[in-house]
């Protein structure tokens, strides 16, 4: 091959690798574009990388002191045995099983079955007495009351199912614990429940505007009377639904203070911002002198929030109404004078 052929071949290689890479370059930068270091339009900070907030305190267990005079023992045990018996013995001297046994455990302190090879979640817990407060968190919630516990069991929503449970545990001993006293029920209700909400002296050209709005508000549906029902009604009933319903924020006590609610005590009859010292919302205070008569308390326990658009009071209300008349013939009761009957 002579030397021109040689070099029309080299030529023709060189051309060829130099059209390739320039192609090869071309498009990269149409396929493959270069990321800019900044973006064209700034979005601000990712809502999602942001620092969270400082975590919520846990939720607590309804409370249950209130319960217990009139809980059911034999549904109680019903219960436990359902849900609780496969692991625990109940008898005097019972042997451990794959849980300890629960024979007088109410008030006892925490690891308190001798032998039993308790977790070292119960066991820093020795000093504490399984009080009926802390034996409702704990059959609420065991993984939350004592985090570590080995305890598999989920929990126990039901809080009426809770006292009833609570109520045949403490049948459990030859002398049951005392049962809570009205203080302590008071005490651990005002405990549980959410603080107040601070507010300033609403001006009294607010409390008018809030009576201007009430004036204003849809008429709510006719109730029929609730005053028929009274001479008949069960007044033990009555104050076992208000200690459910009620009693995690009023007292029922002549002269009991008030708590997240006013007192009740004199209620019937009584105006409609009786509670001394209660800070009651311009809703309620704009009622001015008008008794809680039993039609008023009637309406007012179907819909709080209907019967007084502005009140605080968040109690989504009783629907049936042989309940309502149970629980107004209790809170007419609590008076040394009781109102008449209609």
């Amino acid at each position: 091959m002579s030397s021109l052929e040689v070099n029309k071949v080299f030529g023709a290689v060189l051309t060829a690798g130099i059209a390739f890479m320039v192609t090869g370059f071309v498009s990269g930068l149409l396929v493959h574009p270069k990321p800019a270091h900044e973006l064209a339009i700034a979005l601000g900070p990712d809502p999602a990388a942001a620092p969270a907030g400082a975590p919520a305190a846990p939720a607590k267990a309804d409370p249950i002191l209130a319960l217990l005079a009139t809980a059911n023992v034999a549904n109680g045990q019903t219960v436990f045995g359902r849900q609780c018996a496969v692991c625990h013995t109940v008898n005097d001297g019972g042997r451990a099983g794959v849980g300890p046994n629960l024979y007088n455990i109410v008030n006892a302190h925490h690891a308190h079955a001798e032998g039993f090879n308790y977790s070292a979640a119960i066991r820093g817990m020795n000093a504490k007495p399984w009080s009926y407060t802390d034996l409702n968190e704990w059959l609420w919630k065991p993984a939350q009351y004592a985090p570590g516990t080995r305890m598999a069991y989920a929990g126990l929503a039901n809080t009426q199912q809770r006292a009833d449970v609570i109520a045949y545990l403490r049948s459990l001993a030859a002398t049951p614990a005392p049962l809570p006293t009205e203080a302590e029920i008071q005490a651990a209700a005002a405990a549980a429940a959410p603080p107040p909400v601070a507010t300033a002296a609403v001006p009294a050209e607010s409390a008018a505007a809030v009576a201007a709005a009430a004036a204003t508000a849809p008429a709510a549906p006719a109730l029929a009377p609730i005053g028929p029902m009274l001479a008949t009604a069960n007044v033990q009933n009555g104050e076992v639904l208000a200690r459910r319903l009620c009693g995690v924020c009023h007292t029922f006590t002549e002269g009991g203070r008030n708590g997240v609610g006013p007192n009740l005590w004199n209620v019937v009859g009584g105006k409609h911002a009786h509670a001394e010292g209660f800070n009651y919302s311009a809703a309620n205070r704009a009622q001015g002198d008008k008794p809680w008569t039993y039609e008023d308390l009637n309406a007012w326990l179907v819909s709080p929030t209907r019967y007084m658009p502005g009140t605080r009071m968040a109690f989504a209300g009783v629907s049936n109404a042989q309940q309502r008349a149970d629980i107004i013939a209790y809170l007419r009761t609590l008076s040394a004078s009781p109102q008449p009957l209609p």
